[in-house]
């Protein structure tokens, strides 16, 4: 077994007026698609909920203060570049801001890795979330929300 990075990672829920959770598509090269909540890794000297606010920003253009933290999950896996880490997860919960329309996301801050795979975003109501054909993470995000 190959060792694993720690990666500490912050991860957003964020939830329109209808309780929707916004949710990205990832359609990478190597491996099937999936869906996944906007967040990413902690920049080093930077809080769980400084990253929150940062990946927030860059993956939606949203500017919201991401709140307490609601769950911290532990994920291994292989990032995007090939990386195999173990994450250390700290979710926010962040509601859309009064007067921010759910289709005015804004990706115009996506490194030209997310550009590449992040091909698409959708809001998710619960019925959707359990009815998809595609896996989405985290797996208990019905539970979270």
């Amino acid at each position: 077994m190959s060792s694993r990075t720690a990666r500490p990672a912050a991860r957003i829920l964020l939830l329109d007026d209808a309780q929707r959770v916004l949710l990205f598509r990832f359609d990478p090269p190597d491996r099937p698609p999936f869906w996944c909540t906007p967040g990413g890794a902690v920049d080093p000297g930077e809080s769980y909920d400084e990253a929150a606010r940062r990946e927030l920003w860059e993956e939606t253009g949203i500017v919201a203060d991401p709140g307490p933290e609601v769950a911290q999950k532990t994920a291994e896996f292989i990032t995007i570049e090939g990386v195999p880490v173990i994450a250390d997860e700290r979710y926010f919960r962040v509601r859309l801001p009064a007067g921010v329309a759910p289709d005015a996301i804004d990706t115009g801050g996506h490194t030209d890795l997310e550009r590449s795979v992040m091909r698409s975003w959708r809001w998710f109501d619960r019925a959707a979330l359990t009815a998809l054909d595609e896996p989405f993470f985290p797996e208990d995000l019905v539970e979270l929300l």
